[in-house]
Formats: structure tokens, C-alpha cells, sequence
């Protein structure tokens, strides 16, 4: 498909390669890509939005890694998929695009010290966890989650300073009861009916 394309667009007269320099300055976010507005207005209006809070696990062969994720979303019903967005410069992305497999672990009300846990850079995130092995992908899934969905990366597309990460849905399973861990203006929370 893609050398039928290159054949029209040079049939066409159109240029199917871009001249550079002497290369390219590379940078996360271009110039032109930089917000109007101030970072910090920017993560203050946002911190309106409450969202739920996950942690993102993949096993590799270095063993476990994982990183906690408030960016996580339901993509599509068919085929179902799910998408999260983790930062350019996490260190724990790259263990987890080796494994070509996450779970997303979905924390309850109860794990706000779990998700710390997790949201540490450098620590062993893994000490004291328990965790056993997601059914089809074996990414570890977190005792106590009430929910948790084993996934293959499908796609990893760049969105500015993040990478947005969608997965095909292989396994997924819920307890009954609980409720979510919430985090809202900076703050962990909680829902109640």
C-alpha cells in the first residue's frame, strides 16, 4: 500500500521525501506547539475534571513495572479498546512498550497509599505488593483492585509532551462492591451515593 503511494505521488510530480539539514533539533514539544496560556492555569482549570485513578503495570524481563495513571479512558466497544496517556520522559513506559502488554489495574477508594506507591520515580514500586499474573498478557494485576483490564498495545500514537497508548482489550474482570478512587483539584476522594 504504502509503495503504491510513493509510485502516484511520484507519477504526480509531488515529493515523496523531505530535505533536512544537517538534522533535526529534537525536542518533545515543538515551538509551535507550546501552550497560549500558562502551564500552571493550565494544570489549575483541568484539576476541575475528576477523574479516577489506575496504575498501569506490564511484566518485562527485568521483572514488574508499573506507573500510576489518571489519564486513562474506554476507547471503543468494537473491537474494545482502551487508551492511556503516560509522559515522553517516563521511565517506566519504555519497560512497558518492550512487554507489548499492560493491565490496567482500576484502584479503589481504600489505595490512595498503593497509587503513591506507584507514583514514585526510582523507588521498587513492587516491594510488598502482591500481585499475581494477568490471564492472557501475564502483566501483573494488583491484589485488591477492584477491577483490572489485561491488555496488548494496539497503537501508540504522540499527543505533545505525552504518548497516548491504546490497547486491545484481552481480559478483564471486576469485583462486586467498593468504590473508586477519585482525584480531583490535587487531591485524592472519594464518590458517594
Amino acid at each position: 500500500m504504502a509503495a503504491t503511494a510513493v509510485r502516484y505521488l511520484r507519477s504526480a510530480g509531488a515529493a515523496t521525501a523531505v530535505e533536512h539539514g544537517p538534522g533535526p533539533r529534537l525536542r518533545a514539544v515543538r515551538d509551535d506547539e507550546r501552550l497560549p496560556v500558562d502551564p500552571a492555569e493550565f494544570r489549575r482549570v483541568l484539576g476541575h475534571f475528576a477523574s479516577g485513578v489506575t496504575v498501569v503495570t506490564a511484566q518485562g524481563p527485568e521483572g514488574p513495572a508499573g506507573f500510576a495513571c489518571q489519564s486513562f479512558a474506554s476507547l471503543s466497544l468494537d473491537p474494545p479498546l482502551v487508551a492511556f496517556m503516560v509522559a515522553r520522559t517516563s521511565t517506566t513506559w519504555p519497560h512497558i512498550a518492550r512487554a507489548g502488554a499492560f493491565c490496567v489495574n482500576i484502584l479503589g477508594a481504600e489505595q490512595e497509599d498503593l497509587c503513591l506507591g506507584f507514583a514514585r520515580s526510582g523507588a521498587d514500586k513492587f516491594a510488598g505488593v502482591a500481585h499475581a499474573p494477568a490471564p492472557v498478557t501475564g502483566s501483573p494485576r494488583l491484589d485488591g483492585a477492584p477491577a483490572w483490564i489485561d491488555c496488548t498495545i494496539a497503537q501508540v500514537h504522540t499527543g505533545g509532551d505525552h504518548l497516548i497508548v491504546v490497547g486491545r482489550v484481552e481480559a478483564l474482570g471486576a469485583e462486586a462492591g467498593g468504590g473508586p478512587l477519585l482525584f480531583h483539584r490535587g487531591r485524592f476522594g472519594r464518590f458517594t451515593p
